[in-house]
């Protein structure tokens, strides 16, 4: 009995001394967390896209409470996660613009010329390195082999008759399809655009004509036609200037290939 009782003194006595031990050890090697750090990441959506630059809404909410990105990083959450993330803060939330993702490709299978019938791998990305790049003649157009749609996370982006189109309600403009898209060609536009080109070729006028029936030619009307100066060409395609544009519609009008989206 006696023996029994010793053990049990002994364990006993030995648990305390490792609760001890660890608690002392727990006090002097804790990593102190910012307070701020979990009320920004209990704000924050949990997508864990990326699309804010950081490894995931942790990496984002550490780098907020840090001061080393804005309270209006997360393109998820937008505005309204901003203006919260602020308040824990402290500051001005300074909130962009709402954003979504836009094709600037307007080459659809009945617009746009073949080159070859392609049979393979169903990969932008993949297809870019083959000879002429895919199928299509313009190789500054939409593959349309939907790299952008397997990297969109929102379902927010899908290929139709042959060129990725972006449901604007559902894209959170994480910026995943601009990345991955092999030949640059969607890029973020402000959610209350009207008037957008939907054309990236840099060939002349009789070369895109040969190619696509929806291609920008370069004949700059549109450019004439704009009276807040927010359209010009640019290695001869138009581009609009979203910040000076009054969505007023009369570079639309006057385009004879109607290639901006109106």
């Amino acid at each position: 009995m006696m023996g029994l009782l010793m053990a049990a003194g002994v364990i006993g006595a030995i648990g305390i001394i490792i609760g001890v031990l660890l608690g002392i050890a727990s006090e002097k090697f804790k990593v102190e967390v910012d307070e701020r750090e979990i009320l920004v990441r209990a704000e924050l959506p949990g997508n864990n896209c990326g699309g804010c630059g950081f490894p995931g809404c942790d990496g984002l909410a550490n780098a907020i409470a840090a001061g080393t990105a804005p309270v209006s990083g997360c393109p998820v959450g937008g505005a309204a996660v901003a203006d919260k993330i602020a308040a824990i803060m402290g500051v001005e939330s300074g909130a962009s613009v709402k954003k979504v993702a836009f094709v600037k490709c307007k080459g659809t299978c009945d617009k746009t010329r073949v080159q070859y019938n392609y049979y393979g791998m169903d990969d932008c990305r993949k297809v870019s390195v083959v000879p002429g790049a895919g199928e299509k003649a313009c190789v500054y157009g939409c593959m349309g082999y939907g790299s952008c749609v397997k990297a969109c996370d929102f379902d927010a982006i899908h290929v139709v008759d042959g060129v990725a189109v972006v449901d604007k309600e559902k894209c959170v403009a994480c910026g995943k399809c601009v990345q991955t898209c092999p030949n640059h060609l969607i890029e973020l536009v402000p959610y209350d655009a009207k008037y957008l080109v939907q054309c990236s070729s840099h060939d002349k006028g009789k070369d895109v004509k040969a190619k696509c029936d929806s291609g920008c030619i370069g004949c700059t009307l549109c450019t004439k036609q704009c009276e807040s100066d927010a359209i010009h060409m640019d290695n001869n395609v138009a581009v609009i200037d979203y910040e000076k544009c009054t969505n007023c519609g009369k570079c639309a009008a006057k385009c004879p290939v109607k290639v901006i989206q109106g």
